[in-house]
């Protein structure tokens, strides 16, 4: 029955994922920070990598004075632009999903919005996390494509159970919009668990109004520091 079927799917989505959608850095094989500031992408192979890796790397290229190549897959990094794209449309045409979504975010930021809605389209149907909190950004503000809020959240829902914790805590604030409080905590609990600060200040919030009980606040606030250390 319907009934039955939104228990199974709630089981589903405030089930505390186990890691980010981020993954591990493929070089150091450590969780990949939440926060895309302290990674990189790489332009030749798609590859995100920590800070940590891309800094020794450099290091190490400097005292070798050596022409600068990837950390992962060893090719040239010193690119022109019109070497990047062209770089980049091969991995398309190779169907690496994360080429799609970085393609579909350069279309977005040039304006370009309905080409940005399909390679995001199409890197969703490849299993692209990050592509699903970006279509339903376009959902949202109907760039691209025709408003849709049920779109705009069964693609957040599909990114935050997958491990996003920005598409969690947008889940949040609509169940908070919509006077659906306790579901809104439950969001906040999971994504500040997994490091969210915007998560964990919504949170005290909730603390504060009485929303969420003290101990699960206690719960989260240790939980939230783990994750950033």
């Amino acid at each position: 029955c319907k009934k039955r079927a939104a228990e199974l799917r709630d089981e589903i989505l405030f089930k505390q994922p186990e890691s980010s959608h981020e993954g591990d850095c493929p070089i150091c094989l450590l969780p990949l920070p939440i926060d895309s500031r302290k990674t990189i992408l790489t332009g030749c192979c798609s590859k995100v990598i920590c800070d940590g890796c891309n800094f020794a790397y450099i290091m190490r290229e400097c005292q070798g004075s050596k022409a600068p190549i990837c950390p992962f897959c060893r090719h040239l990094t010193d690119m022109s632009k019109e070497e990047y794209r062209r770089n980049l449309m091969k991995r398309i045409e190779a169907n690496d999903p994360e080429a799609m979504s970085h393609k579909g975010f350069d279309c977005e930021s040039e304006g370009d919005y309905i080409s940005a809605f399909g390679y995001y389209s199409k890197a969703t149907e490849l299993g692209d996390v990050e592509a699903h909190f970006s279509l339903s950004g376009l959902y949202r503000e109907g760039q691209g494509v025709e408003k849709d809020e049920k779109k705009e959240v069964h693609h957040l829902e599909e990114a935050a159970i997958a491990g996003n914790p920005d598409a969690r805590y947008n889940l949040g604030c609509l169940e908070g919009k919509s006077g659906r409080h306790e579901r809104a905590m439950k969001h906040f609990i999971v994504s500040a668990n997994m490091g969210h600060k915007m998560s964990l200040d919504s949170l005290k919030k909730g603390f504060m109004a009485g929303l969420v009980s003290k101990g699960d606040f206690a719960s989260a606030l240790r939980a939230h520091q783990a994750a950033i250390d």
